[in-house]
């Protein structure tokens, strides 16, 4: 009976769970990224390392995705893949990666992949970290409005050192797309 009881408290508390909008899942290092679909279509995400992960859809006008900081295998940083399509061409990409003395985030938004008749420039693109940085640090928001084809705040070309940013671990980044 016990046993009962306690499986339908567990389905209560799934339901109730999956019935509530996606909110930021802050781990002990604190920090996430929350992705907000603003656009008229749906957004299609994958969370790139060593591997990539299962595709993730982010239903149109208000559609989320969230992820919580995690590291590459390889060593490498992690990149957020985001495109109006199924598959992973045009792409807009929030990329991360832990700094080695695992109080830094390094982050950047990256437009190198993107085609010029993009959904993510005719709308544009903005992120807001959830807080400033720590001396020594540059923990801006970054703007691309709406039609910007050559958005200063983001990489358009590779090796183009310029738009990296450093924040504290425990960031919340909200990347809305479609401002």
């Amino acid at each position: 009976m016990m046993f009962t009881k306690t499986i339908s408290a567990v389905a209560a508390l799934a339901a109730l769970t999956t019935a509530l909008p996606q909110q930021v899942v802050r781990r002990d290092d604190g920090g996430a990224v929350l992705i907000q679909n603003n656009l008229d279509t749906t957004v299609y995400a994958w969370s790139v390392s060593d591997s990539v992960s299962e595709m993730h859809t982010l239903s149109a006008n208000g559609g989320s995705y969230t992820e919580s900081w995690r590291t590459n295998d390889n060593g490498g940083g992690i990149s957020i893949k985001l495109s109006t399509k199924q598959d992973q061409s045009d792409v807009l990409q929030f990329e991360y990666t832990k700094g080695d003395d695992d109080s830094t985030i390094f982050w950047d938004m990256s437009c190198i992949d993107l085609g010029t008749d993009s959904d993510f420039t005719k709308y544009g693109f903005a992120v807001t970290p959830s807080q400033s940085g720590n001396e020594g640090q540059d923990c801006p928001t970054v703007n691309c409005h709406a039609g910007d084809e050559a958005c200063a705040e983001a990489y358009l070309q590779p090796k183009d050192d310029h738009a990296t940013h450093g924040c504290p671990i425990d960031t919340t980044f909200t990347l809305n797309i479609g401002n």
